[in-house]
C-alpha cells in the first residue's frame, strides 16, 4: 500500500481511548507489559497477555495494544515497523495506523484494539476475562486415546499441530498423559516403538505436516516389522490448500505407504471419536501402526454438541483362542515322540514365557531364542540356552543341531536367526501368514501361543513324552562357553577395551531385572553373544535392524518404568549403543536431561563403523569410509547436563558403571573399544 500520514482525527480518537480507558472495570484483567519507557518512540513489540499475543505501539508518545494477527494471512504485526506513521505487516506489507489499528481507505479488516493504561511503574493493557474453554474435535479425540489407555506421547509441537497439541495439554493437566518433547521426530517413532515392543500397549507420537511427518517414518517402520502397536498423529496442511502443493504439503497417507498398517484423515465430517476408537483397536489387533491425519483447521473445530468420547467397552474380543484340532493333534503327536525337542521362543512369545516354561519344565528340553528375544528365559535357568544364530551362543546352536524336534513358538525365520529348515519342525504363530513364510514348516499351527502351549503341556502331563533329561548337557555346554568368554576378557592389543570385558563388567553390576536398548552394530552382536540375561528386558530393532535406535528407545522404556503398579515400575533402564548409532540421535540426551530421566547410556567408542568394516574385509573388499570423528562422549554429556565419564581400560569398568548407575538422572559411560576384538 502506499505510505499516508496518520490522520489527525485517527489520532485524537486513539489519544481518547487509549490512556483514558478505565482500571476498574472487573470485567478487565489488567496486566503489565512493558516497563517504563521500554518501548522507544516509533516502534513495536510483541507481548503476550495471558494466552493472547498483543502487538504493542508507542506512536507520537501514545501507547497502544493492537490484536498481533494480520487479518490477511496471519502475519505477526509485533514483528513489523512503523513507517511514516503507519504499521506494516511484516509478512505482506498491508499498512495499520498504529494506535487505532484500522487501515487507510475506510476497508473493514482492520485489527482489534485494547485497552492500556500507563502506570507509574510500567504500561498496562485490559484483556477480556477467558472464554470458557469450547470442546474441540481434538479434545473430543484425544479425551478418547485416554481411554484407550494412551498414557505417553512423543514429539514435537509445530505450526500445523497446535490444536491437537493443546488437546494433549488439557489431558496432560488432567493427569491422563505425558508428552515428552523430543529433539528429532524419528526418536519419537522410536520411543513409542520401544514402549509398545516392552508392554504391548500403544503410545502415540506426534509431528507437524511435511518434513515433521516424513521424519516419522524411520521408527514406525522398526514398529511395522517388530509388530509394535503405535499411534502416529500428524498435522496437515488446511484443506483448503490441499493439492495444489502448499508450504509443506505431503501426501501423507501416500506417504506412509504400508507402514502404517491402518491411516484416515481427520476430516470436518469424520466421526471424530469413532475414527480414534478404530485406530486405537487397529493398533492392538493387527499389531501395528496406525495413523491419524490432522488438517490444521479442523483440529479447532468445535466438537458436535453432545459428542462423548470412544472407549474400549465392547469393542475388543479376547485373543485366547484355540488352534484347529487337526493341527494341534498332529503337533502333540510329533511334541510327545520326540527324545530331543528343542524350543525356539521368538519376539511374538514373550508375553507367554511362563506357560513356555512350564513346558520346558515337563519336558526337560533345551529353550534358545532368537535375538529379538534375548533375556525372555534367564540364561541362568537350568533349560535356558541363549541366542541362536550371528549374535548367538554356541550353547543354542549346538542344541540346535543336536535335536530331533523343533518347537518355534512366535518367530521369524529371520536369516539372522538361522533356524534350520532340516529338522522336523513344528511352528505356532497368531498370524497365519507368518507360518512357512520362508519354507515348509512339518507343522504349522495357527492359534493364540499361551492357549497353544498351555494345550501341549496338558498333553504331556496326560500322557508323558520320550523327551530325554537335557539339564546335565546343557551345564556341561554352558561351562565350556564361560570357560572361552573368561579367555576373551582377557584379550587386549592395547586399542581399546575388548567386548567380552565390557559384557561382563555390564552383567556384574546392572540390576538383574534391567531394562535393556540395544543398538546395531559390532555392540549389538557382542551383546548378543556375552552379556547373560537374568530378569533382563531387552529390546531392539529387530527385522528392520535400524542404527540408532538405543537411545531413543530408552526414551520409551523409561516411560514404562514411571507407570506404577506394573511389570515395569522402578526399573533400571541402559542404553547399549556403538558411537556410529549413537551419532544418529545424539541430541537426544538433552531430551533426557530435561525431564530428568533415569537413563545410563554405555557408549561403545571405536571411531569406526565396526560392522561395516568387517563385511568389507568379509567381501575381500578395501576398508573404506567407516571411519568416525567423534567427540568425547563423555564430556558432552556433562556439557548438556548429564553425568559422564570416559573409560580406557577394563579395570575402570565396574566403578564407572556403578557410578553412573547410582545417578538420579541421565548418565553416559563411553568406553573406547576395540573394533577387532568382537
Amino acid at each position: 500500500m502506499s505510505d499516508k500520514p496518520a490522520s489527525p482525527d485517527n489520532e485524537s480518537s486513539a489519544r481518547a481511548s487509549g490512556n483514558g480507558a478505565s482500571a476498574t472495570d472487573p470485567r478487565i484483567r489488567w496486566l503489565k507489559v512493558l516497563a517504563p519507557d521500554e518501548l522507544p518512540e516509533g516502534r513495536v513489540k510483541p507481548v503476550s497477555c495471558g494466552r493472547k499475543t498483543v502487538c504493542m505501539t508507542r506512536h507520537k508518545g501514545i501507547y497502544a495494544a493492537l490484536d498481533n494477527k494480520c487479518p490477511h494471512q496471519g502475519g505477526p504485526l509485533g514483528e513489523g515497523s512503523i513507517e511514516n506513521g503507519w504499521l506494516r505487516c511484516p509478512w505482506h506489507g498491508w499498512d495499520f495506523h498504529p494506535l487505532t489499528g484500522k487501515p487507510p481507505g475506510g476497508y473493514d479488516d482492520g485489527v482489534a484494539t485494547y485497552r492500556v493504561d500507563v502506570r507509574d511503574d510500567g504500561v498496562y493493557v485490559g484483556m477480556p476475562e477467558d472464554e470458557m474453554h469450547v470442546e474441540t474435535v481434538s479434545d473430543l479425540m484425544a479425551r478418547t486415546m485416554a481411554n484407550w489407555g494412551v498414557r505417553w506421547v512423543w514429539g514435537m509441537v509445530g505450526h500445523s499441530n497446535l490444536g491437537l497439541a493443546d488437546a494433549i495439554r488439557r489431558r496432560e493437566a488432567a493427569g491422563e498423559m505425558t508428552f515428552i518433547g523430543i529433539r528429532h521426530e524419528g526418536a519419537a517413532s522410536f520411543a513409542a516403538s520401544a514402549y509398545g515392543k516392552l508392554t504391548g500397549r500403544p503410545a502415540a507420537c506426534l509431528s507437524i505436516a511435511g518434513p515433521g511427518a516424513t521424519n516419522l517414518l524411520t521408527g514406525l517402520w522398526d514398529a511395522n516389522v517388530d509388530r509394535s502397536p503405535v499411534l502416529a498423529l500428524t498435522g496437515q496442511v488446511d484443506t483448503q490448500v490441499l493439492g495444489p502443493g502448499a508450504f509443506q504439503e505431503v501426501d501423507l497417507k501416500a506417504a506412509f505407504g504400508q507402514v502404517a498398517q491402518w491411516s484416515q484423515p481427520v476430516l470436518h465430517t469424520s466421526k471424530h471419536a469413532e475414527l480414534v476408537n478404530l485406530a486405537c483397536k487397529s493398533a492392538i489387533l493387527n499389531r501395528g501402526v496406525s495413523h491419524l491425519i490432522f488438517p490444521d483447521e479442523v483440529q479447532v473445530l468445535p466438537a458436535r454438541e453432545g459428542s462423548e468420547p470412544g472407549s474400549p467397552a465392547g469393542r475388543m474380543t479376547r485373543r485366547t483362542i484355540a488352534p484347529p484340532a487337526d493341527a494341534l493333534d498332529d503337533a502333540i503327536r510329533l511334541l510327545t515322540r520326540a527324545e530331543r525337542p528343542v524350543i525356539v521362543a521368538g519376539h511374538g512369545a514373550r508375553f507367554h514365557m511362563d506357560r513356555i516354561t512350564a513346558l520346558a519344565e515337563r519336558l526337560q528340553c533345551p529353550v534358545i531364542t532368537t535375538f529379538k528375544a534375548k533375556g525372555i528365559i534367564s540364561d541362568a535357568h537350568p533349560l535356558g540356552c541363549g541366542v541362536l544364530g550371528r549374535s548367538g551362543t554356541p550353547i543354542a546352536s549346538w542344541f540346535m543341531n543336536e535335536s530331533d524336534l523343533l518347537l518355534v513358538l512366535g518367530a521369524s525365520f529371520s536369516n539372522h536367526t538361522g533356524i534350520t529348515p532340516k529338522k522336523p519342525t513344528i511352528q505356532v504363530d497368531f498370524d497365519p501368514m507368518a507360518l512357512g513364510k520362508f519354507h515348509a514348516v512339518d507343522v504349522p499351527v495357527w492359534g493364540e501361543i499361551g492357549v497353544t502351549v498351555k494345550r501341549f503341556a496338558e498333553a504331556v502331563e496326560a500322557g508323558g513324552a520320550a523327551s530325554i533329561d537335557h539339564r546335565g548337557e546343557i551345564a556341561d555346554r554352558w561351562r565350556i562357553w564361560r570357560t572361552e568368554k573368561a579367555r576373551r576378557e582377557a584379550d587386549d592389543q592395547g586399542r581399546g577395551v575388548n567386548s567380552a570385558a565390557i559384557f561382563a563388567a555390564l552383567a556384574r553390576t546392572v540390576n538383574d531385572d534391567a531394562i535393556l536398548t540395544v543398538d546395531v552394530g559390532n555392540n549389538a552382536y557382542s551383546f548378543g553373544r556375552y552379556f547373560e540375561c537374568r530378569d533382563h528386558a531387552v529390546l531392539m530393532s529387530g527385522y528392520l535392524g535400524s542404527i540408532g535406535f538405543a537411545y531413543p528407545a530408552a526414551l520409551g522404556a523409561w516411560a514404562a518404568t514411571r507407570e506404577s503398579g506394573t511389570p515395569f515400575s522402578g526399573r533400571q533402564v541402559v542404553a547399549v549403543s556403538g558411537d556410529g548409532g549413537y551419532g544418529q540421535y545424539l541430541a537426544e540426551i538433552t531430551t533426557a536431561v530435561k525431564y530428568g530421566m533415569n537413563i545410563t547410556h554405555l557408549v561403545l567408542n571405536n571411531d569406526e563403523l565396526g560392522k561395516i568394516s568387517k563385511e568389507q574385509r568379509a567381501g575381500n573388499l578395501d576398508v573404506w569410509q567407516t571411519s568416525l570423528h567423534n567427540p568425547d562422549f563423555s564430556k558432552y554429556a556433562q556439557l548438556c547436563g548429564a553425568f559422564g565419564v570416559r573409560v580406557r581400560r577394563a579395570g575402570e569398568l565396574d566403578e564407572a558403571l556403578a557410578e553412573a548407575l547410582a545417578c538420579d538422572g541421565p548418565a553416559t559411560v563411553e568406553v573406547i573399544a576395540d573394533p577387532a576384538l568382537v
